[in-house]
């Protein structure tokens, strides 16, 4: 079979690899859709582990089951996340699901979804992986796992109908931020980005305002939002300004959550007395939980949130290095999407 290899944003090849063959307990897919995220991208973070398949974002159908596996059966659609809490440790039960070690270190997709099949093991089988709805598309089924991650940031911010929301970085990640803000009745949305494209799109996906990064940001809000600062700061840029540019723009009382953080080694410097004196709150949210992604699931099934226009460019296999480097320049880009077998 015929996978992407990725060696850094600016060589991704097409290779020959064998094609796996399940065990008892496992699953073949072959991969129908894979979108490339933006963790895929981190090239700081990526090319330490490399030369490797990539591909988290993953739908396909089951075309070989392992006589052990009762749950799928050949033909099934489905969706499947790489990572998955163990469910029984202490971070599991305590609600800390994706601080699970199980989650954090444990693969079990054999090789990523920049593939034309793969397998499907462990937790990833029996907590991670889901029949598609009859209605839901292959490519619609590769927001699920983006989509889960903004539902969880969502609920760590604890989110209330009307509150005024300021999403800091307006990628993929942020805009899919707005979309499911708007849904669950957030009052003013204000977005910022560095590019006047992912601006254009933000106020289209429900901003009701949208702001170049480098502008006075908390002036801003405090000129549309009747002289108040917003209630939620949701940071989803790594970007180290990002992350000092928050702590200026949240209200009394209001809740700053890094869902997207600088680069290891980068520090930001607070003063805490205001934030102890003013009542606020800083969070931080990491990764999807298996509630996470059937929540999303949902939200996309029901027409809840749209993800149809987010995707920008299709490629096939063959094509997959010139995907991954529009994806890293991010012009005129939003969601990039692999079809292996194209």
């Amino acid at each position: 079979m015929r996978v992407g290899m990725y060696y850094n944003n600016n060589k991704v090849e097409v290779q020959e690899m064998e094609k796996p063959v399940p065990d008892a307990d496992e699953i073949l897919v072959k991969v129908h859709a894979c979108g490339i995220c933006g963790s895929d991208i981190m090239e700081w973070y990526r090319i330490k582990k490399a030369p490797l398949v990539l591909g988290h974002e993953l739908s396909g159908e089951v075309v070989a089951v392992g006589t052990a596996v009762k749950k799928f059966k050949k033909g099934d659609r489905i969706f499947s996340t790489h990572h998955v809490p163990c469910g029984g440790c202490y971070y599991c039960l305590k609600g800390h699901t994706t601080a699970c070690e199980t989650f954090q270190k444990v693969n079990n997709h054999d090789p990523g979804g920049f593939s034309q099949y793969l397998k499907i093991s462990g937790k990833s089988l029996e907590t991670g992986t889901y029949i598609l709805p009859d209605s839901m598309s292959y490519e619609q089924a590769t927001f699920i796992e983006p989509l889960g991650t903004v539902v969880r940031g969502l609920r760590a911010a604890e989110l209330k109908p009307g509150e005024c929301v300021a999403v800091l970085g307006s990628g993929i990640i942020g805009l899919l931020m707005i979309k499911a803000a708007r849904a669950l009745g957030a009052g003013r949305i204000i977005a910022t980005d560095v590019d006047e494209f992912r601006l254009k799109k933000a106020r289209e996906f429900g901003a009701e305002y949208s702001v170049k990064a480098d502008e006075d940001l908390s002036c801003f809000i405090k000129k549309v939002n009747n002289g108040r600062l917003a209630d939620k700061v949701i940071i989803c840029a790594g970007a180290l300004a990002a992350a000092r540019q928050a702590i200026h723009c949240v209200d009394k009382g209001g809740l700053i959550n890094f869902f997207a953080v600088p680069r290891p080694g980068e520090t930001v410097a607070i003063d805490f007395n205001p934030f102890w004196r003013n009542d606020v709150t800083l969070k931080t949210c990491y990764g999807a939980a298996p509630l996470d992604n059937v929540q999303a699931m949902e939200l996309i099934r029901g027409g809840n949130i749209k993800v149809d226009d987010m995707i920008t460019h299709r490629f096939p296999l063959s094509d997959i290095g010139k995907g991954f480097r529009i994806a890293a320049r991010g012009k005129d880009c939003l969601k990039v999407i692999i079809c292996p077998h194209e």
